[in-house]
């Protein structure tokens, strides 16, 4: 009982599962990456920080339901992610589309958008993914010590992952929002259209995943 109280995570074991989440962040921008540049585009890298927030809030929920084994049970009830999958797609289309709309409406449309609204679009826009259950739950098996306590361990992991992640997001709103610096506040209208036109990418990229564990992002 004893052994099984401890974490048990070796550093080699550790630098495999970094490089096999490096590996999977290797590819096109995903829904949650793209919302994040859409906002980090409009406002900044911190004002779009909430989005992270609730991006990763949605993913630990995620986290944890691999954890418990649940990830059967969600592929089973495949019907019913079906749907909050798609109410995931047009709530980021409404986004998207309002944003266009807005553009050119004044120096403060579309901009001021508060914390807790970011964050809302960052949950919904991870957890209308509810497929990433499953790619967590084929992820950590492949790293866990079953001899040791396995919470400590999907905390390490689960941490790592989310670490890497707002690295990830935080590059890429940078490099938006350094876009936008060098457009300037005359081209706005096209700033926010662009960011209007992120977010409809983003709902796109959603509708086009499946009940498969490399299509989490």
């Amino acid at each position: 009982m004893k052994g099984r109280s401890r974490v048990s995570i070796t550093l080699e074991t550790y630098l495999a599962y970094v490089g096999t989440v490096l590996i999977f962040f290797a590819h096109p921008p995903g829904p949650g990456q793209l919302l994040f540049m859409a906002h980090s585009l409009k406002a900044g890298v911190g004002k779009a920080v909430p989005v992270i927030a609730g991006n990763h809030s949605a993913n630990v929920i995620q986290m944890l339901l691999a954890g418990f084994g649940l990830a059967g049970a969600i592929a089973a009830s495949a019907e019913v992610f079906v749907v909050v999958k798609w109410l995931g797609v047009v709530y980021l289309l409404w986004l998207g589309v309002r944003t266009v709309l807005r553009a050119g409406g004044g120096p403060s449309a579309g901009r001021d958008e508060r914390g807790s609204s970011l964050f809302r679009q960052g949950f919904v826009t991870a957890a209308a993914n509810p497929y990433a259950v499953l790619f967590f739950a084929a992820l950590f098996p492949q790293f866990l010590d079953p001899g040791a306590a396995l919470l400590p361990q999907i905390a390490v992991f689960g941490a790592t992952y989310l670490a890497i992640d707002a690295v990830i997001l935080v590059a890429m709103g940078a490099s938006a929002a350094r876009i936008s610096r060098k457009i300037g506040g005359r081209a706005m209208t096209v700033i926010d259209r662009v960011s209007g036109a992120l977010m409809i990418g983003a709902a796109v990229l959603l509708a086009t995943r499946d009940l498969s564990p490399d299509q989490t992002r």
